[in-house]
C-alpha cells in the first residue's frame, strides 16, 4: 500500500508549521502518511492541482479558504454557515470541506475573560470566527479597510465599521486576523485606532505565528498580554487531523506529537 499523502496550499506557505505539525503526528500514531506545502497562487486551480498531486487531505492557507469553498462537493453544516473551508479530505472521488480554524481559536480563547471583542480584518478567517463567536456568546465587533467585504457581516447581525467610520469602543478582546506583519512591519489598523482601543483592552491576540508582529509589539508596550497564533494553529490541526485520519484518534491523543512542532523552534 502506498502512502497517504497530505499537504497545506497557500501563498505565501513557506513559513507554515502545518507539514511538521501532521508529519509528527503522522510518525507517532504509526499512519503510514505524509504531509507537505504547495503553493498556490491561484486559488481556481486549487481541484485541479489537489487531484494532480494525487492527495487525500489538504489544508488551505490565506487567500485561498473561499476557493476551497467553491472546490468542495460536500460541505460541513458550519463550512456552508461560514462560506470559508481550511480542511478538505477526499472520499470516493468526492472532496469534504470542513473549518478547522473557528473551532481552533475558540478553544485557543476559552480561558481568556471577557465577551467582547474586536476582529481587525474581514476575510475568511474573520468571517468563521466571528460566527462561532457570536453563536457562542460573544459580542463582536469587525473592523475592516473597506465596507465591502463587510456587508455580509452587517447582514448577519454584527457590529462593522471601516477605518474611517469607527467609534472606539471598548473591548475585552482585540484579535488581528489580517496578514499585516507577516511578512512587513504594517498594522493592521491605523496606529491612532488602535492606540484608542488597546489600552482598554484585557488581552490581544494575533492569528500568525511564529513572531511578535507590529501588532504585538504594541500591546505589549501597553503593558497588554500577548498572544500569537500558535495555539489556534495548533488546535486547528488537531481537529483537521481527526477529519484527515476519519475520527480514528482522539484530540488528546493526537495533541502531545502536535505539540512538538511548537518545543522544536
Amino acid at each position: 500500500m502506498s502512502t497517504t499523502r497530505y499537504a497545506i496550499f497557500g501563498d505565501p506557505v513557506s513559513h507554515s508549521r502545518s507539514p511538521l505539525m501532521h508529519n509528527y503526528a503522522f510518525r507517532g500514531l504509526e499512519v503510514d502518511a505524509c504531509y507537505g506545502r504547495w503553493r498556490l497562487a491561484e486559488g481556481s486551480r486549487l481541484k485541479e492541482t489537489f487531484e494532480t498531486l494525487g492527495l487525500r487531505g489538504a489544508n488551505i492557507t490565506v487567500p485561498h479558504k473561499e476557493a476551497a469553498f467553491a472546490a468542495c462537493d460536500v460541505l460541513d453544516p458550519f463550512a456552508k454557515k461560514v462560506g470559508a473551508v481550511n480542511t478538505i479530505v477526499s472520499r470516493n472521488g468526492r472532496l469534504h470541506g470542513y473549518n478547522t480554524d473557528a473551532p481552533g481559536f475558540l478553544r485557543a480563547i476559552g480561558e481568556l475573560e471577557g465577551r467582547r471583542v474586536l476582529i481587525l480584518g474581514a476575510g475568511g478567517t474573520a468571517r468563521a470566527t466571528a460566527v462561532i463567536l457570536k453563536d457562542s456568546g460573544y459580542e463582536v465587533t469587525i473592523l475592516n479597510r473597506s465596507a465591502g467585504r463587510l456587508e455580509t457581516f452587517r447582514n448577519e447581525g454584527f457590529a462593522t465599521a471601516t477605518f474611517e467610520t469607527f467609534a472606539p469602543g471598548t473591548y475585552d478582546l482585540i484579535v488581528n486576523m489580517t496578514s499585516a506583519g507577516l511578512e512587513d512591519e504594517s498594522l493592521p489598523a491605523p496606529q491612532p485606532i488602535l492606540e484608542a482601543v488597546i489600552p482598554e483592552a484585557r488581552a490581544c491576540i494575533d492569528v500568525i505565528y511564529g513572531k511578535e508582529t507590529p501588532f504585538l509589539k504594541l500591546a505589549r508596550a501597553h503593558g497588554k498580554p500577548t498572544r500569537d497564533g500558535s495555539d489556534m494553529l495548533l488546535y486547528q490541526g488537531i481537529i483537521a487531523f481527526e477529519h484527515f485520519t476519519d475520527h480514528t484518534f482522539s484530540f488528546e491523543e493526537i495533541r502531545p506529537h502536535m505539540q512538538k512542532a511548537f518545543e522544536d523552534v
